[in-house]
């Protein structure tokens, strides 16, 4: 989540605006298409060159429960932005199932049309429904490996939905051992208010040092897994050269969040 890049971005002009929700926008600048509802804000960004690829980096971060878990059977991502975490699980993850959750029909509507989301398949279910809707779900409960929560409005303040329930929710909806990672962005106290209703409800919670404009990326365990940094630095390798993610990134914040909060 960040402001548009520059102020000479260019608009397509193209918008899909179905009544009762933002509507979604995109802008072009350098060849990075990014996603907006109706503000300046980012809500996702695509490299024109590399589509399939995460182009932002706190994105890329959000996938770091790849140093935790190699094979889930299924990740759900909540609040669909540009697709871009969706469709990576989806490509580079083929025994993976995905489901991606938003509320917003002109979101499902931009990505297909402009951010190359697949159509629905046997491995890939995309469901306009609420979020909250679907981690309340008894039906859900226990079948989530992976849950990544990236949930913002076109004021993009803070996360949508923030409450301990939500995140009780979420918690119900994780694996035995499932990992949740969520972005926390906004003003000051929402950091406050998201870590406390996590660390209420989830048995360890670590967050990775701020990345640009303000985001910072949470994960949290439902099980607190033992951290050995050896194995967690290995693991990083095999992800840069299998999936070109900046994982060693990863290792080395989870090293100074322990080393500041322990």
């Amino acid at each position: 989540m960040k402001p548009t890049a520059s102020s000479t971005s260019a608009s397509t002009g193209l918008r899909f605006d179905q009544p009762g929700h933002p509507p979604a926008t995109i802008t072009e600048f350098q060849g990075v298409r990014s996603l907006h509802l109706g503000t300046s804000w980012v809500q996702g960004a695509m490299r024109l060159s590399r589509p399939d690829m995460i182009e932002l980096e706190y994105v890329q971060m959000m996938m770091m429960w790849l140093l935790f878990l190699q094979r889930p059977r299924h990740v759900v991502q909540l609040g669909l932005g540009s697709a871009a975490l969706t469709k990576f699980c989806y490509r580079r993850l083929p025994d993976t199932r995905v489901t991606a959750i938003e509320l917003n029909p002109n979101v499902i509507a931009i990505c297909r049309s402009r951010f190359g989301l697949p159509d629905d398949d046997a491995r890939l279910q995309v469901r306009e429904m609420n979020a909250l809707d679907f981690v309340l779900a008894p039906a859900n409960h226990g079948t989530v490996d992976v849950l990544q929560v990236d949930l913002y409005d076109e004021e993009a303040r803070g996360p949508v939905l923030d409450t301990p329930e939500f995140y009780q929710g979420c918690y119900d909806c994780l694996s035995e051992d499932g990992v949740m990672t969520t972005n926390v962005f906004g003003d000051f106290s929402n950091y406050d208010k998201n870590l406390l209703a996590m660390e209420q409800v989830f048995d360890a919670v670590v967050w990775l040092p701020e990345v640009h404009d303000a985001n910072i990326v949470v994960i949290a365990f439902k099980r607190a897994p033992s951290l050995d940094f050896s194995v967690l630095y290995e693991r990083a390798g095999v992800i840069k050269k299998e999936l070109n993610l900046p994982a060693k990134a990863w290792v080395n914040g989870l090293k100074t969040w322990m080393r500041d909060h322990l």
